[in-house]
């Protein structure tokens, strides 16, 4: 467990460097905006700059802006989700603060395309291994835990304003490279971890009361449990059947692993779903 949980502070911190290299090597001289709370900071940075002559870090504005974001996670996401966000985000405006602001090429094009992958390999290394890079991801958790809306359309609306604000106050090309950032960014993420926001995973299993009992001290989320026979061993086994959030998807994949490591579980795109769909504070009737 320990090596399990370094390794993960790890891919953090490395998620944490290249979000960093992303911005402070490419983005943020070519006036382009990354996604989220990033975006927000490097665009504030921007403006204090160069409206109001007033020197304020990127990395600086970042911490600052998820401080109620922390405070949010830690009551209704969880601690240990929280913590590793905090980190992350701590590593950040580290790295921001020390490395360079450089441009490492000329072309607008080039720097907004591979700005795009490096913080999409950085924010998507973070989401596989149950971190993030705090901001969004943590209202999206909340939001995914309180009801059952599409998160996509909140990091829309944020995303939507700072390339909104980023042609309005700057050049409207600005607006257009942001976007393609934007969206070479979302790719990345959702090679890397997944573009859904719900996914179904079944889980063959011999122990389905344990596993069970282990995923609902976790998370709140409905369970089936179908009887299941293999068909060259004739072994009588059981299914468990349950939709999950995306951000929900390490912490299943770690109770599959410390309950039964012999489980086959088989994880399916979720496109939509119809009917009841647990959140957290509601009661079984």
């Amino acid at each position: 467990m320990f090596f399990i949980e370094a390794k993960r502070i790890a891919v953090v911190i490395f998620g944490s460097f290249l979000l960093a290299i992303s911005l402070n090597f490419f983005l943020i001289n070519a006036n382009v905006y990354a996604s989220g709370f990033a975006g927000a900071a490097q665009l504030t940075s921007s403006v204090f700059e160069d409206f109001l002559g007033m020197h304020v870090s990127t990395g600086i504005l970042l911490f600052l802006f998820n401080i109620p974001v922390f405070i949010l996670g830690w009551y209704k996401v969880g601690k240990g989700f929280t913590i590793y966000s905090i980190v992350s985000v701590i590593c950040a405006t580290f790295f921001l603060e020390i490395l360079p602001i450089i441009s490492v090429s000329n072309d607008i094009i080039l720097n907004t395309v591979v700005g795009g992958v490096v913080s999409g390999i950085g924010i998507g290394l973070s989401l596989k291994w149950g971190a993030s890079t705090g901001g969004m991801d943590i209202v999206a958790m909340v939001l995914s835990r309180l009801q059952d809306k599409p998160i996509g359309i909140y990091f829309l609306v944020l995303n939507g304003v700072i390339i909104v604000l980023a042609g309005f106050l700057y050049e409207p090309e600005n607006a257009l490279y942001t976007l393609i950032a934007l969206y070479v960014t979302t790719a990345v993420i959702d090679a890397i971890h997944t573009r859904h926001e719900k996914v179904t995973a079944m889980i063959i299993t011999r122990k389905a009361d344990e596993l069970q009992c282990a995923i609902h001290e976790k998370m709140v989320r409905g369970i089936t449990i179908l009887p299941a026979k293999g068909a060259y061993t004739k072994e009588e086994n059981n299914m468990l059947y349950l939709v999950i959030t995306r951000y929900e998807l390490y912490d299943l994949e770690k109770i599959i692993a410390e309950v039964d490591p012999n489980a086959f579980t088989n994880i399916v795109q979720t496109v939509g779903i119809f009917g009841y769909f647990r959140r957290e504070g509601e009661e079984v009737v």
